[in-house]
């Protein structure tokens, strides 16, 4: 795809039928008509019977029998069979008879034309509600319905008012052959009342019965399957679109490809580099399980220490695509000559399966792709129906840009995590909603626990979320004690797998996630003694809490300012709650919330003077619960993290299909029509909804970063292989990845090793003296250090420059002059400038 338009690329060789509309009676009080072929006609209150489906009943006015009687969409319709009171079965008019037969012929071609004629108006007034609950839906028809057959009376006598003998009350007796003429008589009659301009009045009554009859109709696993691999599809054209409009990624050579991954999404890649550039996969395996270049000098398991099981996972499945291609002597690659503008030289792009970098990113979007496919599955089965799957799927769409960044981040973990959380949140909703539950329900979500936490660290947390949002709901009486004991081992289970998976990282067992898990166990099983259960490793939620806690009581050190001067750990933007209300997605769940917590409140204070029996008779629906609690936990996050929103938004959307759950909502879809509700909200919904997805469509961008790109191959080509390198954390991931060069410091700061030695290579950009920084660099056994001139002046935001942190960590020094315009006048003695470009200079240590 050519957006760019600043490269060129020349190729370097080798390598029930359409159109069928169901006829309904029109319900009108009317005198005998005469009508253009010159026929009189009896009132139309004769035929007000419903013909088309006589499971809905009668839409008429007066009638004495209602045909089939069935249940309306808010109750059971009267059915009353006989005369009315005061008339007598007597035989129709022989006048009208003889009518009938003469006009034969011309009733053969004017029921040629095409009729069409709107929903009965009678009928609507005609439905009454069950009661002041939830309303009944309409049921439909298990097989197909055949034409009702109006038969004349076999007697003989004329009745009062002349053509009453021809009645639809009297279709017992009466024989086929005429009751075929009266019902052509009837649909010429409606055809020359209605004209033909009625077409495109049926049309939209038809779309509607059919949008209602999607409401109602229990949809199968066929059909929502296929709209779910419909959705996935949308969904992962929109990522590559982005993806590739953005950076123009496509004509981009191997180097430029890996200078876009910035920050640590270069250090994740760069392993997946490691495996698959080895000999073979087990010893690529083994190279990055006793890793020595990323903290020189210490050797690491970067799989327990990054969580890079996606990794190992897609190198393995590149390995063996290309192996097999290449078995069966396919292509695996596409590779052109790309020109570029002027100062920059021609480089060599690769597209296909065999590049590694397209391989990658391939993956991840296929994956965030199919998640929209389970986003229409999760709200289709919260909802009730697939309405509510659809308002899921274009709530996301709409919001797209406050959803997600994996079209922007490809490789960061949460891009491999989140759709696994979207999965274990989906089995979770069904376990709490189905009252027996099958063991296959409970091994699904301990294994989609695994799937989450695995790829991400952060993971851990948000399930203590949800213990959180479940322990309240056992308590008042919305789980069961059994379930919720299940749920708790299920989850104490995964814990023990991610441990055991990730080498016996200490991180699984020292989590608010364990601790919470053991507590709530603790007080199922009534114990009264609850020991300690300590573990040394503790840093990583030490340091979780103190981010929260500088967000709500603005305490600050350096590792804290180091994470909340990072734009997307601040506090959530203003414009944020706008947005979302312009979509219409904030109004839509701030309704359904509020009737929610209505009903949550009726429930509890029915417990609290009830007994057990009625307990679990009064809370139901517990999933709407947890729902609602888990949104509010995600919204604290979302506003005290920006970079939490991905949790927020996507929940907002599974909780916007809420407004088509008959659960919620059935009083009001017995006063107004369904599909007018749903057609209201995502027209408004689509106004800004559409901007936004033009908004992000028009995004057009090509990666260029030559002052990186000249650094990289400086490096490459005048240092030693095994010269160690300090710096930025960003700076620091492209030059491990791009040169294979050691590295002292790194962007995953988790670790409180890594955050100490971040803090000595950072000195730099302090106060204090040259020689000191100088010293500290050589314990970490540094060889050249690379000083970004940006870094010395820049400000995010007040307080955010580097020297102003390290005025609040370093007060004694904050006399002294900065040593980054030091270092930048004269580096010398302690340092010796060996290259040096318009971003970067390269500090030789002495």
């Amino acid at each position: 795809m050519d957006v760019g338009g600043a490269r060129e690329r020349t190729p370097v060789g080798p390598h029930r039928e359409p159109g069928h509309v169901r006829l309904r009676t029109w319900a009108v009080h009317a005198r005998p008509t005469q009508s253009s072929l010159g026929l009189t006609f009896p009132p139309p209150s004769r035929f007000r019977g419903r013909l088309d489906n006589p499971a809905v009943g009668n839409g008429g006015g007066d009638e004495s029998l209602k045909l089939g009687a069935g249940p309306g969409p808010c109750g059971p319709c009267p059915t009353r069979l006989g005369p009315r009171q005061g008339e007598s079965q007597l035989h129709p008019n022989r006048d009208y008879e003889k009518m009938v037969g003469q006009t034969r012929n011309k009733l053969k071609e004017a029921a040629s034309q095409p009729l069409h004629s709107p929903r009965s108006t009678q009928s609507r007034r005609r439905r009454r509600a069950t009661g002041a609950g939830e309303p009944e839906f309409e049921e439909e028809p298990k097989e197909e319905m055949k034409e009702p057959e109006l038969l004349l009376s076999a007697g003989r006598g004329i009745l009062p008012g002349g053509a009453r003998g021809y009645s639809p009350r009297r279709t017992r007796n009466l024989n086929a052959r005429n009751a075929q003429n009266c019902m052509k008589l009837e649909m010429v009659t409606k055809t020359v009342l209605l004209g033909r301009f009625q077409f495109l009045s049926a049309f939209v009554e038809q779309l509607r019965d059919k949008v209602h009859l999607l409401q109602r109709r229990p949809f199968t696993g066929r059909i929502t399957f296929g709209i779910a691999a419909f959705v996935s599809f949308l969904h992962w054209i929109h990522l590559i679109t982005l993806f590739e409009n953005d950076r123009h990624f496509s004509h981009l050579s191997s180097l430029e490809r890996e200078m876009t991954f910035r920050t640590e999404m270069g250090l994740y890649y760069s392993y997946f580099k490691t495996i698959i550039e080895a000999p073979s996969f087990l010893e690529g395996l083994w190279m990055i399980m006793n890793d020595r270049l990323t903290e020189y000098p210490l050797v690491i398991n970067t799989v327990k220490r990054f969580h890079l099981y996606p990794e190992v996972i897609i190198a393995f499945w590149y390995r063996s695509v290309v192996g097999i291609m290449n078995s069966f002597g396919l292509e695996t690659k596409t590779c052109w000559n790309v020109t570029r503008v002027e100062p920059l030289n021609e480089v060599q792009s690769c597209e296909g399966l065999g590049d590694p970098a397209c391989f990658y990113v391939g993956v991840i979007f296929v994956l965030n792709g199919m998640m929209m496919g389970l986003f229409f599955v999760y709200g289709a089965y919260l909802s009730g129906t697939q309405l509510g799957g659809l308002i899921t799927v274009l709530c996301y769409f709409f919001n797209h840009g406050e959803a997600t960044r994996v079209m922007w981040t490809p490789p960061l973990r949460e891009s491999f995590s989140y759709p696994f959380l979207v999965l274990q949140m989906y089995i979770l909703t069904l376990i709490l909603r189905t009252s027996n539950n099958s063991k296959k329900h409970f091994v699904a979500l301990c294994l989609s626990n695994v799937a989450f936490m695995l790829p991400w660290q952060f993971a851990q947390f948000i399930l203590f979320t949800q213990i959180a949002s479940l322990f309240p709901m056992y308590v008042v009486g919305y789980i069961e004690p059994t379930k919720f004991q299940k749920i708790i081992y299920m989850n104490m289970i995964s814990v023990l797998l991610c441990f055991v998976l990730m080498f016996g990282n200490p991180m699984y067992l020292s989590s608010y996630y364990s601790s919470s898990l053991l507590m709530t166990l603790v007080i199922i099983l009534k114990r009264n003694k609850i020991q300690r259960f300590g573990v040394s490793e503790l840093h990583f939620w030490i340091r979780l809490s103190d981010l929260i806690a500088a967000r709500i009581l603005r305490y600050t050190d350096f590792d804290t300012l180091i994470y909340t001067c990072a734009p997307e750990f601040d506090f959530m933007e203003k414009a944020t709650p706008l947005r979302y209300t312009k979509t219409l997605l904030l109004p839509v769940v701030m309704v359904i919330t509020y009737f929610i917590f209505k009903k949550a409140f009726r429930d509890i204070l029915c417990v609290l003077s009830a007994n057990t029996y009625l307990r679990k008779q009064l809370l139901e629906h517990g999933e709407l619960i947890f729902h609602t609690l888990q949104l509010f936990a995600f919204t604290s996050l979302a506003i005290l993290i920006m970079r939490l929103k991905l949790f927020l938004t996507p929940h907002m959307c599974i909780m916007a299909s809420l407004i088509c759950s008959r659960r919620l909502f059935g009083w009001l879809f017995c006063r107004l029509r369904f599909e007018n509700v749903v057609f209201g909200i995502l027209t408004v919904m689509s106004i800004q909804g559409c901007a936004n997805l033009h908004n992000q469509w028009s995004i057009i961008g090509e990666f260029n970063n030559l002052p990186q790109e000249e650094l990289i191959q400086w490096v490459r080509y005048n240092t030693r292989p095994d010269a160690v390198f300090a710096g930025a954390m960003p700076t620091m991931a492209s030059v491990k990845l791009s040169t294979l060069h050691p590295i002292v410091n790194h962007p995953h700061y988790e670790d409180a090793d890594l955050r100490a030695r971040t803090k000595t290579v950072y000195s730099a950009y302090s106060r204090k003296s040259a020689k000191e920084v100088r010293d500290k660099l050589l314990e970490l056994h540094v060889n050249y250090y690379i000083l970004e001139e940006a870094w010395c002046v820049v400000r995010t935001k007040p307080g955010c420059s580097m020297l102003e942190i390290w005025d609040v960590e370093d007060p004694s020094n904050s006399a002294n002059p900065p040593l980054c315009s030091v270092l930048l006048k004269d580096a010398r003695p302690y340092f010796t400038t060996v290259f040096q470009n318009s971003m970067y200079r390269v500090l030789k240590v002495n």
